[in-house]
């Protein structure tokens, strides 16, 4: 029987290219979805993978989400917390609600999730778990504490699940990316996005796919030595 994999955000863009490289790669896949009831149909006619909606800032709707697909596909044994929204503004324009909702979409939803499957792969002693975090996370961006505060936790969060699961066969770890060819790149004005582009050694934007290779090398079986890292994917813009 293949694992079972739950991707989070993974009906559009970086969540979508995972979707699709893990059942290519042999895997049951259930893709999250928080609110486009249009895409998510679409996403799945086309690759026949099942659209779970449910609010991944929310620990409760977590829970019954993991639970409705555990009976449904099966046991949890690959979670990609790939999850995020964007609230922009600088600090003196911040509201609390675009802070809190950052934080818990992005964030709160690394545990809220977790929580739901560890106990699963602690009993079978096995688990994979790959955090998407963020080179502005990393490095911080004009505008963007919120995120950058967020992805940054989910680095902390990487390291000390990783510890923690280590002797149950459970590898955490996260993955970086720079700036890709996405929706919420798509969002970026052209003249900012060209001074982006410009400071990317490899002259361009990655791509969703890249991304989506990188996580199926940490979910693999033999990747079982590889605990507690944080990969980048950034083209070179921020080496770390």
């Amino acid at each position: 029987m293949s694992r079972v994999a739950i991707v989070t955000g993974g009906t559009r863009g970086i969540g979508a290219a995972v979707s699709i490289a893990l059942k290519d790669a042999g895997y049951t896949v259930a893709a999250n979805y928080g609110g486009n009831e249009e895409r998510a149909r679409k996403f799945t006619e086309e690759t026949g993978i099942p659209a779970y909606k449910f609010d991944v800032s929310n620990y409760d709707a977590c829970v019954a989400g993991v639970a409705k697909i555990t009976e449904e596909l099966g046991p949890v044994e690959v979670l990609v917390n790939n999850a995020g929204i964007t609230r922009d503004g600088t600090m003196h324009r911040m509201d609390a609600g675009n802070w809190q909702a950052v934080i818990d979409t992005n964030l709160g939803s690394c545990f809220n999730m977790s929580r739901s499957v560890i106990e699963g792969m602690r009993e079978r002693k096995f688990g994979r778990i790959v955090n998407i975090g963020s080179i502005n996370g990393q490095a911080g961006q004009y505008g963007q504490v919120n995120y950058a505060a967020a992805k940054s936790g989910i680095h902390g969060f990487t390291k000390a699940l990783a510890q923690e699961g280590a002797a149950q066969g459970i590898t955490v770890n996260a993955v970086a990316p720079g700036y890709i060819d996405t929706d919420m790149v798509a969002a970026v004005p052209e003249q900012v996005l060209e001074k982006i582009i410009a400071r990317i050694p490899v002259g361009r934007l990655g791509k969703a796919e890249e991304i989506a290779r990188t996580v199926l090398f940490l979910v693999a079986d033999e990747a079982g030595f590889v605990t507690g890292s944080t990969l980048s994917v950034n083209g070179g813009q921020h080496m770390y």
